[in-house]
């Protein structure tokens, strides 16, 4: 089920440019109505377009306010209940509360890596062009042996 944002609890992330909410979505739904012409709240966060949300819950989770919520499904969270996550600097913390007024929490750690610092192709090799005529260049060297076909080859 898609995100909504509760505007009661939403601030714009205090009027900045551009909301956490907006920074951390994935296929970039999340707006800021500046001046209330589009959601008719002003300086208020919305999902621009809620059947193409991913429900990946980075907005949820980033959110400072608290202010994002998803209608969850019947088979992870009963009918009537609610899912609230709380960031912390080590952890999340999520606190489902069921109908009948039950709250259980779950705690969980989070990985706290800066922005950039992962490098990707570390301790990979250099890709090497003139071995793709080769067997097992495309494979896993324990898998089935195919040979590359230069024609193949996207040239840019």
């Amino acid at each position: 089920m898609p995100t909504y944002v509760r505007t009661d609890k939403c601030d714009g992330c205090k009027g900045q440019d551009k909301t956490a909410c907006m920074y951390i979505c994935p296929h970039d739904l999340m707006r800021l109505d500046k001046d209330g012409s589009e959601t008719g709240w002003a300086m208020k966060a919305y999902n621009q377009e809620p059947e193409q949300c991913w429900e990946c819950y980075s907005c949820v989770k980033i959110c400072p306010q608290q202010a994002i919520e998803v209608r969850h499904y019947a088979d992870i969270v009963p009918m009537g209940a609610s899912v609230q996550p709380l960031r912390g600097s080590d952890s999340i913390i999520w606190t489902i509360k069921f109908r009948n007024g039950t709250m259980k929490r779950f705690k969980f750690p989070i990985r706290t890596t800066p922005e950039g610092s992962i490098e990707p192709y570390a301790g990979k090799p250099k890709a090497d062009l003139s071995r793709i005529d080769q067997p097992g260049f495309f494979n896993n060297p324990d898998g089935p042996v195919k040979p590359g076909d230069r024609s193949q080859l996207i040239r840019v």
